[in-house]
């Protein structure tokens, strides 16, 4: 309408007719445009975010806030994460090493970018715990670990690990490892921080950047994690440190939340937790104990299997099979399966 016209602004009475159409609806028609509303407040808004609370890094970032250290057992399929859960633990970790073995190679970086954001999408599936993923060295130049990081995230990873080995990778505590120079590594890192950064819908994923520089020197390793911290790694992790003087070092001369790779049988000392706290780590992995546990366990039920003469029968090996079935979800299911019988059995009466 021309602003200098004289005539009065008479509101139309089509608004007013709508809006008292919309008080007059059904609830759930009232409920509909509500959502439309939503919508449209979300596109216009850049879209909403998820409640903070149910963000799995959110989680993690509180558990690094909380200045304790966090036991972290590591998984590799569904019912060690199911596992670790059910004991009381508050995060894991997708572990490379046991992913490899589970789909039968040991860890040279023989499993694939798509097999293991498959094994990562079955162990989010099967636990409500943050889960930090073993990203190796991010499948090759700086826009491969990009992609590594926003596809761990995508499939509801907590954290993803970003390490400086040379590729093709292996695990940290066997020998012919190589570690790339010092401005590829901080590289890495810096492409990790940005993938981060730049997830949409205001998402987000910790990044733990790993050295293994230790194999050069302690100081290299030590120059590493200072430089990741700088370019926005939320973790550190030097993997391998040789003495719980160099452990203590490390958490003196790095700042920012640091992890433990407690290995039974590698390169690092084994610490309690409380010690480790004192320390001042944030995290204690424990790599392999489930794996080598369970592989103890089949190799000792198979050689009696295999040789039943010896008298032994594996009874003292199992788990009762109420038990088992409970472990592997059949009780979450038959009480599912109960709600929904009602609910049918309700409907059809």
């Amino acid at each position: 309408k021309d602003s200098s016209s004289s005539e009065p602004t008479t509101p139309s009475s089509q608004p007013m007719t709508s809006c008292w159409t919309f008080f007059l609806q059904p609830p759930m028609a009232a409920f509909r445009h509500v959502v439309r509303l939503l919508v449209v407040v979300s596109k216009l808004c850049g879209g909403l975010s998820p409640p903070e609370a149910s963000s799995g890094a959110s989680k993690l970032r509180s558990i690094l806030a909380s200045g304790e250290l966090a036991v972290m057992p590591c998984c590799y399929d569904g019912l060690t994460a199911r596992l670790v859960e059910r004991a009381g633990f508050e995060v894991t970790f997708m572990t490379g090493y046991g992913v490899s073995a589970s789909r039968g190679f040991p860890d040279v970086q023989l499993v694939s970018y798509g097999e293991m954001v498959d094994s990562l999408r079955t162990i989010v599936g099967a636990t409500t715990l943050p889960t930090i993923a073993d990203g190796d060295a991010g499948g090759g130049n700086a826009m491969n670990v990009k992609r590594t990081v926003r596809g761990f995230a995508q499939v509801g990873a907590a954290g993803v690990m970003i390490e400086d080995q040379v590729q093709p990778k292996r695990c940290g505590h066997t020998r012919g490892k190589a570690v790339v120079g010092f401005d590829e590594a901080v590289g890495r890192i810096r492409a990790a921080c940005d993938a981060r950064d730049e997830l949409p819908g205001g998402g987000d994923v910790v990044i733990v950047a790993r050295t293994d520089a230790n194999c050069l020197s302690f100081d290299e390793a030590i120059r590493r994690c200072r430089a990741f911290r700088d370019v926005g790694a939320d973790v550190t992790f030097l993997e391998a440190p040789k003495s719980v003087d160099e452990m203590r070092r490390y958490c003196q001369n790095v700042d920012g939340p640091k992890l433990a790779n407690m290995l039974e049988g590698g390169l690092t000392p084994l610490l309690p937790p409380e010690h480790l706290n004192d320390l001042g780590f944030a995290l204690a992995a424990y790599p392999t104990t489930l794996l080598s546990a369970s592989a103890k366990a089949m190799q000792e039920a198979l050689a009696r299997l295999k040789d039943p003469d010896k008298g032994k029968n594996t009874d003292d090996l199992l788990l009762s099979f109420p038990d088992l079935c409970d472990t592997v979800g059949f009780n979450e299911y038959y009480a599912e399966e109960l709600r929904y019988s009602a609910i049918n059995t309700t409907h059809s009466s």
